[in-house]
């Protein structure tokens, strides 16, 4: 017996008449009366007997009752689409690929979030890596926060704001005071960031277009090691303004202006459209939305008018 079928069925023995078992399906009589046929002859029993002016239910009908309203239930929460009444109601892990200097500013607010609005959910923060689109794709990466290149015609991306580079020392030490020269700059001790562990970097091409070179004493992993080192050294490093912001209240460190033109730096999350309408992504992409802010104060002014070279979705000279 087919789908259709059941869900005639159980109408049939819930109103216990071919008029009324119409009306809550929203048939006409007769093609009520032609399914009742069906039902006859895929079951091999009569269903309903007359007695007087109604119909009464075989005792095979009585037995199959309660099997078949279970039956139509199971199926219409099956297929019926899956909406929480709340975001409290969700329960699942989200993985969200980021760098790790969106953690201690958007990452922490995102995980306060959760524990007030929706704390059935688990975060599972996930290191960028070489791979792009296969993670999404595959399903292993929920939602991408960053700088996005180019993903495929099939990946959806919504931008969160513009970030600009700033430089992170200190605050005990001699680079945080005083004005910070191009020249100040390239003959201090650099902390420089590369998961991948590269030397030199784009920096070190735009400094020398000024005829001038940097000294790279330690090459680390993400951005709080170097927050770490710099706020214990006289060394500085070169991070996005948003994180070093963030990073402030952790460590005693302090941004300030990097004295070379930049490109801005494009934030945007990233997802694959088979989440689009499903429940728990469009509230996770909706509260990211919501809490990703760009940089503020002074040193953010250069992100309100970025260089001709940045590009959307990508930093075009990227310093680390």
């Amino acid at each position: 017996m087919d789908l259709n079928l059941l869900v005639a069925l159980d109408a049939l023995l819930r109103e216990g008449s071919v008029a009324r078992a119409a009306q809550r399906l929203q048939l006409s009589p007769p093609a009520m009366s032609r399914t009742l046929t069906r039902i006859r002859k895929s079951l091999g029993d009569p269903v309903f007997v007359r007695a007087g002016h109604g119909l009464v239910p075989t005792p095979r009908a009585l037995a199959l009752r309660e099997k078949v309203r279970a039956l139509v239930e199971d199926a219409t929460a099956l297929l019926s689409p899956d909406t929480p009444r709340s975001p409290r109601d969700m329960v699942r892990t989200l993985s969200i690929r980021v760098n790790d200097g969106v953690i201690p500013g958007l990452g922490v607010e995102l995980v306060k979030r959760v524990r007030e609005e929706a704390p059935g959910l688990t975060l599972r923060f996930v290191a960028e890596g070489e791979e792009d689109v296969s993670a999404l794709r595959d399903g292993d990466v929920d939602l991408d926060i960053g700088v996005q290149g180019a993903l495929g015609p099939e990946i959806r991306t919504q931008r969160l704001y513009v970030d600009a580079y700033a430089v992170l020392v200190g605050t005990k030490t001699p680079l945080a005071r005083g004005r910070l020269t191009l020249e100040r700059f390239a003959h201090a001790e650099h902390v420089v960031v590369s998961r991948r562990g590269k030397i030199r970097t784009a920096m070190d091409v735009l400094l020398e277009q000024h005829g001038l070179r940097r000294r790279v004493t330690v090459v680390v992993p993400n951005g709080l090691a170097a927050a770490a080192l710099v706020a214990q050294t006289g060394a500085l490093t070169v991070v996005p303004l948003v994180f070093a912001s963030a990073v402030t209240k952790l460590m005693p460190v302090r941004p300030r202006a990097v004295p070379l033109a930049l490109d801005a730096i494009f934030i945007a999350q990233a997802w694959h459209p088979r989440f689009d309408h499903e429940p728990a992504h469009v509230w996770l992409r909706r509260t990211v939305k919501e809490l990703a802010s760009p940089p503020q104060g002074p040193l953010s002014a250069r992100t309100a008018a970025p260089p001709a070279t940045a590009r959307a979705g990508r930093s075009s000279v990227p310093p680390e």
